[in-house]
Formats: structure tokens, C-alpha cells, sequence
């Protein structure tokens, strides 16, 4: 269905341009925080937000690209930073030059419906046309000297519209891209600064004098092979995502003992049966380690980090869980479940200061690859609250996963109108078809 839509409609650009902070900024040089400048987060990542033509009073007849356009330029004065470009210094130390060269703005035009799209299953990840909604101009991918953020926003026939962009993640986390798109928000309609005004204080996740290593950290094992736990033969990779409503939570807690049950969260009891149905389809070798790590936001008072609100630098936490691919895959969810259970419960502020030496030390090495798998929860993020005038989001989230990294992410079931969770899944054909068998075993019982 997807290939045949994809016949029927185009997408007209024009010519990137790149959007400065509205009023002149500071000119300096930031440095990044020992948590953002770390090997496994020096990438871009996507995000995409569908919206129907459902304008506020306010926003009648207005243009939402040239609403959109204006209000970012304004919320650039307050997070010029983002405007800046990366370069690396001694010992791989990212820096920021606050140079107000601009993020890359796109403005288009599709023939087609946000409905044709939603009928055509478009929207919800893995959303096939990303590459036509967030066009990748060309030498803009880069980490270093490229623009820190892309953005596209492409008018539909209907009077909708689909805002797409791409970050680089070493500078922010979700929640803080979430705080830089509520900026937008709020000035787009109408306020004069953010309802929050962002703080940068990366020195607070600097190392201590001197760095030391108090905890273990699987999630940078060394390891020989560096390749994924995959068949090399396995060239073609397939994207799906899977919906977990109540019913499917229901039948995974039931396998539970009585004592996880009661005791363990959502996000747990998702996270081991994906980390389980995954190893069992990739056929991994059994006695190969593999690996779960959870990304952990480590804002708020409970792990005493003493982040301001407003602080919109990288603030995860990634403990790793381990277990050999054959007991993972021979005993019960239960078994998943404590080991997830127990390496979150490690997330502590010396977790974290240790994570934050570790990287002073081993000069932030590349993490461990194979035989590991990364998730993400978003769905207390609130993407899909973000409203520029023009109502709520269809869908607001990552548009597809990646080749080793999952979100959760909070969607409504169009046919029944429950509130679930949607994980997008990157596996290799072959084993993503094993996958679905495993998964339908666990979440039918």
C-alpha cells in the first residue's frame, strides 16, 4: 500500500535555508557535558509530528511554516546554542562555537491528505517516506561543523501539515528537545519567551578530581568483535512496530511469579519480553552475552543530580543488563524481568558520576555493540501534547527505530481508543518474522 501512495503523490522543496537566532546572541565557546559527548551519542536522531488542518481561532488563515519559521528563529535567542556548531578538542572534548551560523529549515509542499496517509498506515513508524518529509541536505549529516538541527515543515492538501526534523543528539536528550519544542510552542503562539527558560550548567555532569571507576558498566564491555549479533548474510532489514495495549500487558504479567507481578513496572515487563523475543529470533549463540541497557532519566530530586528545570543537556543513565543468549531464551519471562529489574534499581547518583569518570578515563570509548540492545521510554516525554496552533499531533515520536535501539512511545488505538504503547522493532527479515511468532506466543496466553 505504502509503494503504490507513494506513486500518487509528490513533494515540492524549496531551497534550504538555514535560521538564526532573531536578535544577536552571545559569541562563545560552550562545553559539553562528559554525558553528551559520549561515543554512542554522537549521531543524528529523528523525530516526526503529523497534524490535521484544525487551527485554533488564532492561527485561522495563517501559514503554519511561516508561524513555525518565525517562532523558532525567536527561540534560538534563547537556546543559541543550538545555532552553534560542534568541534572536537583534546581528549575527543566536544565544544560548542555559539556562532549563530543557524539550524537548516526546509519549507514544502505535498499533494496529498494527511487521511490518504493515515489509510495508507504512513504515519505510525516505520513511517516510509522520512526521507521525503526531512530532506537530508546534502553535507549536513555530519557531527562536527554541520548544523546541529534540520527541520521540515510540509504543507498537505488538506490544510495539514507534517514537521520533521533531525538532532544532533549530542546536545540534547528527548525530555530536552521536548523543553526546545514547548519554547516553540509557546512563542508560536504568542508569548514573548519560553514558559521556561532553558539552563545550560553542562559543568554539573563534569568528572571528579580525580575521575574514579566505582561501578560496573556493561554497557561499554570491551569486545573484540565489534560486529552485531546478526548472520552477515542477513542484508535486509525490516521495520515494524507493535502495539501494547492493556490486554497484551495483562497476558505478560500473568507468566509472572506472584512477587514480580505486583512488583514490577511497565517498562520493565516490556523490556524483557522484547529483550527476550529478540534474542530467541537473531538465533544468537548461546553462550554469547547479550545485552539490555536502559536509558534512565536521571532529572528530579531522586537521583541528586541537582539538574535545574530547565537544564536541556543529555541526563541519561544507561545500566546495562547481561545474560548468556541460551539461558535468556530457555527460562521464563520472570527471569528477563529480575535481571531488568535489578540492574534499574542501580541507576543512583554514584551510578552516574561513575558512568561520568569512566568516560574521563577511558576516553569515551565506543560502547558494546554486539550482542546489545537499547530502549528508550518516551511515553511520559509529552511530544504529543505539542500544539503550535493547529491542535495536537496524529502521531509525535521517532519515526522508526534504529538497528539496535528501541522506543516506547505512548499511541491511541485507532479502533478501539485505549491508550497503549508502540515499539518500533529493526530487525533482519528473517528473524523478524521469528520475532512475531514469539511475541504472539507471550502476548496470547
Amino acid at each position: 500500500m505504502s509503494s503504490k501512495l507513494r506513486q500518487l503523490f509528490s513533494v515540492i522543496r524549496k531551497t534550504p535555508e538555514l535560521i538564526g537566532p532573531a536578535r544577536p546572541t552571545a559569541r562563545e565557546i560552550k562545553q559539553l557535558s562528559s554525558l553528551d559527548d559520549q561515543q554512542c551519542l554522537r549521531f543524528q536522531i529523528p523525530m516526526i509530528f503529523f497534524y490535521k488542518n484544525d487551527p485554533s481561532p488564532a492561527m485561522e488563515g495563517k501559514d503554519p511554516v511561516k508561524v513555525i519559521r518565525e517562532a523558532l528563529s525567536k527561540a534560538l535567542t534563547f537556546y543559541y546554542p543550538l545555532a552553534g556548531r560542534l568541534e572536537e578538542v583534546s581528549n575527543r572534548k566536544l565544544m560548542v562555537d555559539c556562532n549563530g551560523e543557524g539550524v537548516l529549515f526546509t519549507e514544502a509542499d505535498a499533494n496529498i491528505t494527511l487521511e490518504q496517509l493515515e489509510v495508507g498506515d504512513a504515519v505510525r513508524p516505520p513511517c516510509p517516506y522520512l526521507h521525503v518529509f526531512l530532506y537530508n541536505v546534502p553535507g549536513s549529516e555530519g557531527i562536527l561543523g554541520c548544523p546541529l538541527l534540520l527541520i521540515q515543515v510540509t504543507r498537505l492538501a488538506c490544510g495539514g501539515f507534517i514537521l520533521a526534523l533531525r538532532l544532533n543528539h549530542t546536545m540534547c536528550d528527548a525530555f530536552a528537545l521536548l523543553q526546545f519544542m514547548k519554547a516553540i510552542e509557546d512563542i508560536a503562539k504568542g508569548a514573548n519567551e519560553p514558559s521556561l527558560l532553558p539552563v545550560w550548567e553542562r559543568e554539573l555532569l563534569s568528572p571528579r578530581i580525580p575521575p574514579k571507576i566505582t561501578c560496573t558498566h556493561h554497557e561499554y564491555d570491551d569486545q573484540t568483535d565489534s560486529t552485531l549479533a546478526m548472520n552477515p548474510n542477513d542484508h535486509i532489514i525490516n521495520h515494524k512496530s507493535f502495539y501494547f495495549g492493556p490486554k497484551e500487558i495483562t497476558a505478560l504479567r500473568n507468566q509472572l511469579p506472584q512477587h514480580l507481578r505486583d512488583g514490577c513496572s511497565t517498562f520493565e515487563l516490556l523490556t524483557a519480553c522484547i529483550w527476550r523475543c529478540r534474542t530467541i529470533a537473531l538465533q544468537i549463540d548461546p553462550d554469547e552475552i547479550v545485552r539490555v541497557t536502559c536509558c534512565v532519566n536521571i532529572r528530579g530530586t531522586k537521583y541528586n543530580m541537582m539538574l535545574p528545570n530547565g537544564y536541556y543537556g543529555n541526563a541519561i543513565a544507561t545500566p546495562t543488563a547481561c545474560s548468556t543468549a541460551g539461558d535468556l531464551s530457555k527460562y521464563s519471562l520472570g527471569y528477563a524481568v529480575d535481571l531488568v529489574k535489578k540492574v534499574k534499581a542501580t541507576a543512583s547518583e554514584e551510578y552516574v558520576r561513575s558512568l561520568i569518570d569512566f568516560m574521563e578515563i577511558k576516553r569515551r570509548p565506543m560502547p558494546a555493540v554486539k550482542g546489545s540492545f537499547v530502549v528508550s521510554d518516551i511515553t511520559r516525554g509529552g511530544f504529543e501534547e505539542i500544539d503550535f496552533g493547529w491542535g495536537k499531533p496524529v502521531y509525535a515520536g521517532p519515526p522508526e527505530a534504529v538497528l539496535f535501539m528501541s522506543f516506547y512511545i505512548r499511541y491511541q488505538n485507532k479502533d478501539s481508543g485505549e491508550y497503549g504503547t508502540l515499539v518500533p522493532i529493526c530487525l533482519p527479515l528473517r528473524a523478524m518474522k521469528k520475532f512475531e511468532e514469539e511475541l504472539k506466543k507471550m502476548t496470547l496466553q
